[in-house]
């Protein structure tokens, strides 16, 4: 059992109701000589986090520190969360058919859209797609076919959209016809270049994509992105990290209105890293664009006896209606990873999500304090969530490398993916980093530099 799920007023009434005092009791027929005392020695009490890494560090002996995200990140998921997730009932259900005989998967996913409608201050949420860059690929074409005020099928892509989303996007849209305009970011500033943006106004797109926090781990403008995209007549696609939400203005309200579209992965809502997924992408939307959203919508409803229950309400999928209006060809549920997210939000609550987005904020700030002096600074002045780019004096990818063999995976050598930042790192610090974990990565860092 990964966790012990009885409270002490649990265990009370349980002993109550078979007549026994203690639980010493239940053991009277063991010799006391035989029984083991309490050792005096145990270390303080350590909280779930800290007892899972210790397990994991024992069993496998020097585990390397993680200190990379660019997309995936390394969070504590309470023992809870997949307890109850790979119960049969949730583990082996898969796409809800039969409302009759779905009640209980009808109605998680019921609780995980409304879940999510809170955090991103939206209508509208469906179940899940596959990942966060096939969310954005969805998002993208919905916002063409929503788009009421312009036939154009341009989309302004910021460079910085994480680079393997923008791939994604390109292979499914391209051969849709839709183009995607690139928008540099500011060298200074590490966000959309204003300038830029300032180019095209006047000119008709079908909708811009805005990052919050973006590829970089830096805050858009994003009340200033969305007044351009009104004034423009596009609609603006929102690409948010759910758990920086906690802590930042929701989209719906960003600007007048709000983001029309806004979309993610979901990852950081209780999925393992597990080299590389399985994940789940959501998607949510304005009341106004829901018949051109994705997916499926599960609502509530009363039956003939006015007793509650849970539908598939809207399922504009090829498997559902007839291929030429079908909104998308998504087949695979990613249900399991849903449930998981749900009972993830459900155990932090609001204030737990937000303990856990102000600690990897906090961490992240205290590793650049530390490394400052080593003379490593922040590539751009905007302010970051919990990545942040670190400029070095050298080729990045080689210090990677050299930190990996000291065990300490250092973050994401952006050179690859923008070359004029080769010397640059993207380093990431979740809730799950402690103090002693920060003082290591400088450690190594100095050495590597000194060297």
């Amino acid at each position: 059992m990964p966790f012990i799920p009885h409270t002490e007023a649990d265990v009370r009434e349980m002993l109550a109701a078979i007549g026994v005092e203690h639980i010493d009791d239940l053991f009277d027929e063991i010799p006391a000589a035989l029984r083991s005392e309490v050792p005096q020695d145990l270390p303080s009490a350590l909280s779930e986090m800290e007892v899972m890494r210790l397990m994991r560090e024992r069993a496998g002996g020097d585990a390397p520190l993680n200190f990379v995200g660019a997309g995936a990140y390394d969070h504590h998921i309470p023992a809870a969360v997949w307890a109850i997730a790979t119960r049969g009932e949730f583990y082996s259900a898969y796409t809800p058919y039969q409302p009759e005989a779905s009640q209980g998967t009808l109605q998680i996913i019921y609780e995980y859209q409304s879940m999510m409608c809170a955090l991103t201050g939206m209508d509208i949420s469906n179940a899940s797609l596959y990942d966060g860059a096939s969310a954005l690929a969805e998002a993208v074409l919905m916002a063409v076919r929503a788009q009421r005020r312009s036939e154009s099928r341009r989309v302004l892509m910021p460079q910085t959209v994480h680079p393997a989303y923008r791939a994604t996007v390109r292979a499914i849209v391209e051969p849709q016809n839709i183009e995607l305009v690139e928008l540099p970011y500011g060298a200074a500033s590490g966000g959309i270049d204003a300038a830029a943006l300032a180019a095209h106004e006047g000119q008709e797109f079908a909708a811009i994509v805005v990052p919050q926090p973006n590829f970089f781990g830096v805050y858009e403008e994003v009340d200033e992105l969305t007044a351009w995209a009104e004034r423009n007549g596009a609609l603006v696609i929102a690409l948010v990290n759910p758990v920086s939400l906690a802590l930042l203005k929701p989209p719906g309200e960003w600007g007048s209105k709000g983001a029309d579209i806004v979309c993610g992965d979901g990852q950081p809502l209780g999925s393992p890293l597990s080299h590389g997924g399985p994940y789940f992408g959501f998607l949510c939307c304005r009341k106004e664009h829901v018949r051109q959203m994705p997916g499926r919508l599960v609502g509530r409803t009363v039956d003939a006896d006015g007793r509650p229950g849970f539908v598939l309400t809207l399922q504009a999928r090829e498997q559902h209606i007839r291929r030429s209006k079908a909104t998308s060809n998504i087949c695979t549920n990613q249900g399991l990873l849903v449930t998981a997210a749900t009972i993830h939000m459900a155990l932090l609550g609001a204030e737990g999500l937000e303990r856990v987005a102000a600690q990897c904020s906090a961490n992240t700030q205290t590793l650049v304090e530390r490394l400052v002096p080593l003379g490593v600074h922040p590539a751009f002045a905007g302010e970051h969530f919990h990545e942040v780019v670190l400029r070095l004096d050298r080729d990045a990818a080689g210090v990677v490398e050299a930190m990996a063999a000291r065990g300490v995976v250092g973050g994401y050598a952006l050179g690859r993916d923008y070359p004029e930042l080769a010397d640059c790192l993207l380093v990431c610090v979740t809730e799950t980093r402690t103090p002693a974990d920060l003082d290591r990565y400088a450690q190594v860092l100095k050495e590597l530099l000194a060297g």
